[in-house]
C-alpha cells in the first residue's frame, strides 16, 4: 500500500486498528514511534544496480494501556515527516516486535482496519542466476490419453 493510499484510508476512519497476519490485533493503546523513509541502495544476485525506498512505520505496544492514536493525529505526523523528510509516495512498510525480533510486514486496509502482510524474500534476477524455471503443476486426472496408449505394443513404454 502507498502512502497516498494510507492517508486516504486514515481520512475515512473514527479509529486505528492494525491486525497481524495470524489475526491478532495489535493492543489499541500501539504508538507509532517512529515514522520515516528508509533508503536501501544494493546490488541484486545477477549484478543490477537498485535503489529502494519505503515509507517505515515503527508500531510499540507500552504499559500505557490509556494511549489511543487517533487518526488524524497519524495524519498530522504523517504530514510533518513528508515536509522534513522529503517523503515520496512510496510503499508504506511496518515493522512491530515479533516473538524475538523485530519483523517487518507490508501493508493492506480492509473492513476499515490495517493489516499487516507477511513479506516474502526472493531472487531478484532468477534469469541471471541460473534457476530454472519452475515447471507448471499438471494433475495427471487432466491429462487426456490417446487410445491404447498405454498398450505394451504402443512404445510408450
Amino acid at each position: 500500500m502507498r502512502l497516498s493510499q494510507v492517508k486516504n484510508k486514515l481520512k475515512t476512519l473514527e479509529r486505528l486498528q492494525f491486525v497481524l497476519p495470524d489475526g491478532t490485533k495489535v493492543p489499541s493503546h500501539f504508538h507509532i514511534t517512529e515514522v520515516g523513509v528508509i533508503q536501501k541502495n544494493f546490488i541484486d544476485c545477477g549484478g543490477t544496480m537498485r535503489d529502494e525506498k519505503v515509507v517505515n512505520f515503527q508500531l510499540w505496544s507500552s504499559v500505557d494501556v490509556d494511549h489511543r492514536l487517533q487518526p488524524q493525529k497519524l495524519l498530522d505526523i504523517v504530514s510533518l515527516s513528508e515536509k522534513l523528510l522529503d517523503m515520496g509516495d512510496f510503499e508504506v512498510e511496518v515493522e512491530y516486535q515479533g516473538p524475538q525480533t523485530i519483523s517487518k510486514f507490508g501493508l493492506d486496509f480492509s473492513d476499515n482496519q490495517f493489516f499487516l502482510i507477511n513479506k516474502q524474500t526472493d531472487c531478484l534476477a532468477p534469469d541471471k542466476c541460473g534457476l530454472p524455471a519452475e515447471k507448471p503443476k499438471i494433475r495427471l486426472k487432466n491429462i487426456r490419453m490417446k487410445a491404447n496408449a498405454c498398450d505394451p505394443n504402443s512404445g510408450c513404454c
